[in-house]
Parts: C-alpha cells; structure tokens; sequence
C-alpha cells in the first residue's frame, strides 16, 4: 500500500508530466490543445486563463496551451492553417464571413452574451437612451463604420454625416463635449475615468437590438467531425472556467494574465470584472437556463435578419452553417452560478 503523501507527491509528478489518473487507475496522457486569442492577455479572456491556471482544463483531460494575440497577430489565419485547435472569434459577423467565403470553421460556443461595444457620452449631457446620440458627433472606426453603424443607419436612421474617424485616442472626444465615443464596457470607461477624471455615460449597443453572439469558441470543421469528444471537453471545461473567474476566486486567472501582459493592472481586471457582471456580457438571458455558452438558432436568425437589412452580409448565405448547436446549452456549470445573480 503506498503511504498517502506518498500516493500525493504521485499523482502531483504525474500531472506534472501531463499524465492524469482515471477513476480504473489507468494512466492517460492529456489530450494538447491550442486555443488563439484575438488581442493580448485580459479580463475579457479571463475564464480562459482561469481554466488553465486552476486546473479546470486538466480535469477535463487536456493540457490547454493559449496563444494571445495582438495588433500584429493574425490566430484565426492560423486556425485555418491547422496550426492552433480552437480560436476565439469577435463576434458573430465574423462566422458570417466564413461562411460567405467557404472557410471551412464553425463556432461551437459563445461566451459573450452580449457584445460589449459602447458608445461613452459626457456626463453633463445626461444621455440615457441611444436617440440621444443623434445630434452628436461619433467617433467611430474603420470597422465600426463597416458593421455596428450600418445597423444604427438601417435600425434606427442614424447619419454617417455625423461621424468622424475614431483611432483609439481618446482625446478628440475629451475635446469635444457634443461628441461620443465608441469603445468596449469592459476597458473605456475606465481609461476615460482614469485621464479624465470624469464618469462618462454609458449606451450600451446590445440593449437596443444590437444581439451579435461575441467572444465565440471557434475550430476547424474537420475537428468537430473527428473529435467531438475534444471539442465538448474544451467548451464545457472553458464555461467551468468562466464561471470560477467571474464568481469565485480568480486570482489565479489574472496572475497569468499580468504575467503575459505586465500593462495590466488588478485594478482594471477588477474593474473589467464588475462590468461584465453589471451588464450581464458573459451570464445573461438563455445562459440562465442552458448555462454560460449558450447559442440559440432563433438568436442567429435574427442577428442575421438584422445584417441583410444594414447591407452587412448577403441575403443568400446559409448562415445556420457558421455555427453548431451541438456542445453547448446542456446547463454545464449552472451549479456554480450564485443563487443572488439575477441579471
């Protein structure tokens, strides 16, 4: 019989060299996985992070290694090319595209509820609803002007007349107080508060109709058709994940993200954290009944309505093929979410 701090220290060297013990007492090594961020470490991929470092991921029988991205970084191109497993996707316009273009993904996840695009106002303008934005000047970029606006234009008869480029420097909208900025809940705001020393108003695009899936789990098709069993233990280990960074102890999660990104701080991590939850991006909505990673057909039926009417996306385009129903809304991790989390 091996002495219990024995049979620890084991089982810890097993792990150690990716070996997990099975309930039969058979040894299996982890499964390797590669999952491509879109932009560098942070709170807005921290249930990711949170699964490598608690272990989440290993439980579930895989050695997860994530590569982020960047400015610089292209991970979706290397999902194509067979050199990462899984990807995560901005939002659904993104799996539309792949479609339209035969690239041969689908998405099998989406973490976000809600896409956390914004646009700040000054405070003294006392803006609460999107038709107040109207008379303002916009900044807004490149890829703005290409997907949210057009359905501001077609949704709600905004003008491109009032627009000016946004380029991610803040300034122009500190210096004009009849303007708006666009930006992400989760990040803007608080660099507004910080260099300006103001709370800036908040509209939130996804509370007027604005209902893209965001921060999607992508992988190859040819993955999906021969290795289910991976891709199902990546998504429900990746909800576990989220869950535990949003509402238990996340502090080994935004450790690895510090360490991959030393410009991060705890208390925008914080920050990111609390307006995730405030907003309901991650848990909100179908993710109460069918848990975190939720994605319905009636949902992408009508994301999709929406982007042929702005002139987005094309009307012949079989967009129940940029996604699969397949591996989530089975209620993983529901146990985990707080009974007090109304949203």
């Amino acid at each position: 019989m091996i002495p219990p701090l024995l049979n620890r220290a084991l089982i810890a060297g097993l792990l150690a060299v990716g070996m997990v013990i099975s309930p039969a007492g058979a040894q299996t090594t982890l499964d390797k996985v590669s999952f491509g961020t879109n932009w560098v470490a942070e709170a807005e991929h921290g249930g990711f992070f949170q699964a490598v470092a608690d272990g989440t991921y290993r439980n579930y029988g895989l050695d997860v290694t994530i590569v982020p991205g960047g400015p610089n970084d292209n991970n979706r191109m290397l999902l194509i090319a067979g050199k990462l497993d899984f990807f995560m996707a901005a939002n659904t316009l993104m799996s539309f595209d792949a479609v339209a273009n035969n690239v041969p993904v689908v998405s099998v996840a989406a973490i976000f509820q809600k896409d956390p695009q914004v646009f700040l106002t000054h405070p003294e303008l006392k803006v609460t609803k999107l038709e107040d934005l109207k008379p303002l000047t916009l900044f807004v970029s490149k890829e703005g002007i290409t997907s949210y606006f057009q359905w501001l234009k077609s949704e709600y008869g905004f003008s491109e007349a009032k627009v000016k480029p946004y380029t991610f420097n803040p300034q122009p909208f500190l210096a004009d107080r009849q303007s708006a900025m666009q930006g992400y809940v989760t990040s803007e705001p608080f660099a507004i508060e910080k260099s300006a020393g103001f709370k800036p108003g908040i509209i939130l695009l996804a509370d007027y109709g604005f209902n893209t899936y965001s921060t999607l789990i992508e992988t190859r098709r040819e993955i999906v058709d021969k290795k289910p069993d991976l891709v199902q233990r990546f998504v429900d280990a990746s909800v576990i994940g989220w869950y535990h960074y949003l509402y238990g102890d996340n502090a080994a999660g935004n450790a690895m993200i510090k360490q991959l990104n030393p410009e991060m701080t705890d208390e925008l991590l914080s920050y990111s954290v609390k307006k995730m939850k405030e907003f309901g991006i991650v848990d909100s909505g179908d993710t109460l009944h069918n848990g975190i990673g939720t994605m319905t057909d009636e949902r992408a039926a009508s994301f999709f309505d929406k982007m042929v009417r702005a002139h987005v996306v094309r009307p012949d385009i079989d967009f129940r093929r940029a996604y699969t129903l397949r591996f989530v809304n089975k209620g993983v991790g529901l146990d985990l979410r707080p009974k007090n989390q109304d949203k």
